[in-house]
């Protein structure tokens, strides 16, 4: 199995090819499940954000753009930003059941092996940054909290809150490429 080209099946979903979208669908819909489940809380709602997320995918396609970003990252933002939508729109939901994280369907052993590399490369460039920098970037990207949350949390200016996130991501962005 040869690695999986997101980009070139984006490029192909822009030129209207339903079976790129197919072949994103059932490559990414377990994670992105994750993704959305662990924003939004509940499953059925999860299935919900995903649902409406391809479809955004579908639609979009067209302004992904390769030279901006990697577009894992770009699909998972949709996802992301569908999950904070719905849940800043339907307030926070109660914590799941373990039972309820769990993807619909275990990843194959080549798919799990390439998610623990990118997840052993992603913590060790999450190391290399300033303690609440890490922070900041933890909290909007698993918790899920908007900017001001965050500021609230860790008890700093809303201005700063940003600009760690911001300068973060780029140093993230460039340690893991």
């Amino acid at each position: 199995m040869g690695v999986f080209d997101h980009a070139a099946e984006l490029e192909a979903c822009a030129r209207r090819d339903v079976s790129a979208l197919r072949r994103l669908y059932e490559r990414e819909a377990g994670f992105l499940l994750a993704v959305a489940l662990r924003i939004v809380r509940r499953r059925e709602v999860a299935a919900d954000v995903i649902h409406d997320s391809f479809l955004d995918i579908w639609e979009r396609a067209g302004s992904f753009d390769r030279e901006k970003g990697a577009a894992r990252a770009w699909i998972a933002s949709i996802v992301r930003y569908r999950a904070l939508k719905h849940a800043r729109r339907a307030g926070r939901e109660v914590e799941p059941a373990a039972s309820e994280l769990e993807a619909d369907e275990a990843p194959d052993p080549l798919a799990r092996l390439e998610a623990s590399q990118d997840a052993a490369r992603l913590r060790v460039c999450l190391a290399r940054l300033e303690p609440e920098r890490r922070q900041a970037i933890v909290l909007a990207y698993t918790d899920g909290l908007s900017h001001a949350e965050i500021a609230s949390r860790l008890g700093a200016p809303l201005g700063t809150v940003k600009a760690w996130i911001r300068r973060s991501l780029l140093a993230l962005k460039e340690c893991l490429s």
